[in-house]
This record gives C-alpha cells, sequence and structure tokens, in this order.
C-alpha cells in the first residue's frame, strides 16, 4: 500500500495547471516512470527549482484549483513516480481531482482559512505530514515541523476511501467485478 504523508513541499500559488504539472511535450512518453524528471518543469513560482525542491517530497500542499487545464492522466501519474500520494488545496479540478483516486492517491481538500494557517505556521519549516484515516469516517492531516504539530480536519466519502484502500481503480473494480 502507499504510504500517505512525508516531508511536504508548499506551492504557493493558485490554479497550477496540468502543463506546469507535467509539460505537454512529454505526453508521448510510454511509461510514467518516463515522466519523473520532468515533474513541476514548467512552474514559474519565485524561489522554486524543481530540480532540488521536489526530490524527496511526499506531500504537496497548496492554494485554490489545483490541476487545472488539460485534463489528463499524465499529472497524476508524474506525482506519483515522485513519491508524491498527497495533494491538499482549498479545491482541485474535477477531472484531476478523480484522477487522483482513480490512481488510489488523494487529494484532500480543507479550506481556505485552514491552508491559510498552514503555509503561516509551517511553509517556512522542515516540515512532515502525517495523513490520519479513522475508522468511524473522520480524517485529518497532521503538521509537525520540530516540537510544533496542528491537525487539520477532512473528509473522504466511502468511494473516495475504497479507491485508496483498493490502490486505484483497477484494485477498486477486480475487488468488486
Amino acid at each position: 500500500m502507499k504510504q500517505f504523508g512525508g516531508p511536504v513541499l508548499f506551492l504557493d500559488r493558485s490554479d497550477i495547471n496540468t502543463d506546469e504539472i507535467i509539460p505537454a511535450k512529454y505526453l508521448t512518453e510510454i511509461s510514467k516512470q518516463a515522466l519523473q524528471p520532468y515533474l513541476l518543469e514548467d512552474l514559474k513560482l519565485e524561489g522554486f527549482n524543481p530540480k532540488t525542491d521536489v526530490a524527496g517530497k511526499k506531500v504537496i500542499i497548496t492554494r485554490e484549483n489545483f490541476g487545472c487545464g488539460s485534463s489528463r492522466e499524465h499529472a497524476p501519474w508524474a506525482l506519483e513516480v515522485n513519491g508524491i500520494y498527497v495533494v491538499v488545496a482549498p479545491n482541485f479540478a474535477r477531472i484531476f481531482r478523480q484522477n487522483m483516486f482513480n490512481c488510489g492517491m488523494m487529494a484532500i481538500e480543507i479550506d481556505r482559512k485552514s491552508i491559510a494557517d498552514m503555509f503561516k505556521t509551517f511553509a517556512d519549516k522542515e516540515t512532515e505530514c502525517k495523513i490520519v484515516i479513522n475508522d468511524d469516517g473522520t480524517a485529518k492531516v497532521k503538521l509537525i515541523a520540530g516540537s510544533l504539530s496542528k491537525s487539520y480536519q477532512f473528509t473522504l466519502d466511502d468511494f473516495e476511501k475504497a479507491l485508496v484502500e483498493k490502490e486505484g481503480w483497477i484494485g477498486y473494480a477486480d475487488s468488486k467485478y
């Protein structure tokens, strides 16, 4: 099973589109693995260098409308082959969000006020993230930087939870049909 959590990459911008997640010129690659070195290659964000800032990160925390633009599975695939299985934002482009869950990954929606608090409290620190999903349906994103720790609630519906547990649509379908 995928490990949900780890070091956080903060991307302080709204409307990061699928062409910035994985540039269209790489869509002809024939394997997911071939996408790995190009993740966020075209993202323009002050102080951000994809060659040095992505390595080792496991969670992205960002602003509104992540994954907008062209609908393509390649965007979640590029995250997946880099070991990033969780993106946290106030909202996502609908198709991108569903593609994340279809790949057995999480696109977690948390209110703007909580996202703002995450950036204010943790963005300038080495931050770890833990995703906690309880049997009663409650869930939280827990951020830890040294002795500082805060948790933020989110919801995961039964179908999304099933997709994550079965590592995506194919595993889910195999278990049902």
